[in-house]
């Protein structure tokens, strides 16, 4: 009997061909992927500018579209260095935004078709980690998946075997090889003095989009996280799924408030006014529009891991 494929397997062959029907023969067969996350879209400057194509997302067939500042939405397609064929997502769909985990996840299964074997995903987040500086870059090396251990899944429902098998391991999801290329070029290229340093850790995947409460942190660090973000694990699970090789980056944008919320009845906070008591709980506070500036900033030396 003849297997009917599945819509996910459908609908991403018919997104692979509107690509292909559209892109020169150099660029037709990507061999690596990169998805760029908050304010890290100076990582297109990573490839050649001439040939490139882009494509906005809203024009590619049931590709999900960003709707989060510092999230262009679109890819690139031109060669990384050594004439590889690479295709860049500039920008990304995120759960929180009201798309289902199968459209967050759904560019990846293109990228399979187009016969993508290497991702590297990279993302702003939250440092869990006291060791952690804002502005540090962490090669990822496990992950955390709450939503995935309680049913929000990428893979629920009927498996999609023309990417891959039904119960597939993750326990291998972090490419070795890859992450000790990454130390070997950070270690030639990054300058000794600077500020910026590489680290390996684990990071937490939360729904989002608030920012994590300071119990949901500790929370999360007693359990192993060194990063916590709200995109990503999704996406990885999915890639490797589909056989494709993972290589993850987070840049630490902030640092995540572990100390508990002042108590209402500590006597050391009588004779403060309304605006000392706010300066308290200031402290720390998570702000996009920082996530974005740090992500700018970072995007150069990040392009040492990519390249």
């Amino acid at each position: 009997m003849r297997q009917i494929p599945s819509s996910s397997f459908q609908h991403a062959s018919e997104a692979c061909s509107f690509l292909k029907e559209r892109l020169p023969d150099s660029l037709k067969a990507p061999r690596v992927a990169i998805i760029c996350g908050s304010g890290l879209g100076g990582l297109a400057s990573t490839i050649d500018r001439l040939p490139q194509v882009d494509f906005d997302y809203a024009s590619i067939p049931h590709f999900p579209r960003s709707t989060v500042a510092g999230h262009a939405g679109k890819l690139v397609f031109g060669l990384l260095s050594e004439n590889i064929p690479t295709v860049l997502m500039v920008g990304r769909a995120h759960y929180y935004e009201g798309h289902s985990i199968d459209q967050v996840t759904f560019p990846i299964r293109v990228f399979k078709l187009l016969g993508v074997d290497t991702i590297i995903l990279t993302n702003a987040a939250g440092g869990l980690n006291p060791e952690y500086m804002v502005g540090d870059i962490v090669l990822l090396n496990d992950h955390i998946f709450l939503a995935g251990l309680a049913g929000v899944h990428p893979l629920r429902g009927p498996n999609s075997e023309e990417f891959g098998p039904r119960f597939p391991p993750l326990s291998d999801a972090y490419d070795l090889q890859l992450r000790c290329n990454v130390h070997k070029a950070w270690a030639k290229i990054v300058n000794v003095e600077s500020k910026r340093r590489l680290h390996e850790g684990v990071y937490a995947f939360v729904g989002g989009p608030s920012y994590e409460t300071r119990a949901e942190c500790r929370m999360l660090r007693q359990l192993g996280a060194d990063l916590v973000g709200m995109s990503t694990v999704p996406e990885i699970v999915v890639a490797r799924h589909c056989g494709i090789r993972v290589l993850a980056l987070s840049l630490v944008t902030n640092n995540a408030v572990l100390s508990p919320v002042p108590r209402g009845d500590d006597h050391r906070l009588d004779g403060k006014d309304v605006a000392e008591l706010g300066e308290i709980l200031q402290v720390g506070k998570a702000d996009h529009q920082e996530v974005l500036e740090a992500g700018r900033s970072a995007a150069t030396d990040m392009q040492v891991c990519t390249a």
